[in-house]
């Protein structure tokens, strides 16, 4: 099996664990990558066989059966698992894109990342929105940022019953400001309430940074209509992106008037682009021992502003008979 110093040119061998609503995606992907070679998915549910005929691969109900034949493996399990599928992987030197949140506990990631660096592997966390073209174009224009306003909502799906909307979208946002802002978190407050799980299903987190920028940050998984939109107010323009729709527009002064400018974004698949950001990494091997240190730091925070809903869990939740 060729972990290291592997021709530049074949294609990698990979697997993904885990073939649900977006593991299926990972592996329609990788089967139509060039740089890229599906010799396996794993699924605890035997009827995933049929996806298996689909892709064209073959189908493996325990993952440990995909060490040995893979190169690198994309882990889209249920979060807590994802710290016990990943390790193994990474003791096995196999390069590993885990879906976010890399795991639901900090030191299970250091853990990991500690692996990672250990075994010389690339170790890449999914948080697709860095790869969403119009998020690409928002970073070569955001500079001196003052306030964040951000809104992350969709239909309840069933689909994430181990964690709250906190880990399962507002991380997203969380790693997107950290990554802009450049500034240590100096304050938060958060709120939320469950109403159809365990866990907080709506959240709201207003963060102040040292550098003075705000962020304010709304998540919820109990709207109708889908919105991931990101705001942000700066020194000399007010920027405005949707990233679903991939569409930007930047407001800027001139004079006593406001001009609206629309920014031109060439779209793409955000998931292919993070794939394809993955296998070039290890080819490279710019990511080799260098793991995805920036989502440990948006889990981190996460983690925190999740402990600080649930605290205030008692006072706000509303017992729904829906």
């Amino acid at each position: 099996m060729r972990l290291k110093g592997f021709r530049m040119t074949a294609p990698l061998k990979v697997g993904v664990v885990g073939v649900g609503h977006l593991g299926k995606e990972h592996a329609r992907i990788y089967r139509d990558l060039p740089e890229a070679e599906l010799v396996g998915i794993s699924d605890q549910d035997p009827a995933k066989v049929e996806k298996a005929k689909e892709f064209g691969t073959t189908y493996y109900q325990d993952p440990h059966e995909l060490i040995g034949k893979v190169e690198a493996v994309s882990i889209a399990t249920p979060t807590s698992t994802h710290y016990t599928v990943a390790k193994e992987f990474l003791k096995a030197g196999i390069h590993t894109l885990i879906e976010k949140p890399i795991t639901l506990k900090l030191e299970e990631a250091d853990e990991l990342l500690d692996l990672a660096r250990k075994n010389n592997c690339a170790l890449q966390v999914g948080h697709i929105e860095r790869h969403n073209p119009g998020f690409k174009r928002i970073e070569e224009i955001a500079k001196n940022i003052r306030f964040f306003e951000i809104h992350r909502l969709g239909p309840f799906t069933g689909r994430i019953n181990d964690c709250g909307v906190v880990l399962d979208l507002m991380i997203h946002d969380l790693d997107i400001v950290l990554g802009l802002v450049k500034s240590e978190v100096a304050s938060f407050d958060a709120i939320g309430v469950n109403v159809l799980t365990p866990f907080e299903d709506i959240a709201n987190v207003r963060m102040k940074f040292k550098n003075g920028a705000v962020a304010d940050i709304t998540a919820s998984r109990l709207t109708f209509e889908k919105q991931r939109k990101i705001r942000i107010f700066q020194e000399d323009a007010y920027i405005s992106l949707d990233y679903g729709a991939q569409s930007c527009k930047i407001f800027r002064k001139n004079g006593a008037e406001i001009v609206q400018e629309i920014v031109d974004i060439e779209k793409a698949e955000p998931l292919k682009e993070e794939l394809r950001f993955f296998l070039a990494n290890i080819r490279s091997g710019k990511s080799l021992g260098h793991p995805d240190t920036a989502a440990r730091d948006a889990l981190k925070l996460a983690l925190e502003i999740a402990r600080r809903v649930q605290a205030e869990q008692p006072k706000l939740t509303i017992h729904s008979k829906l």
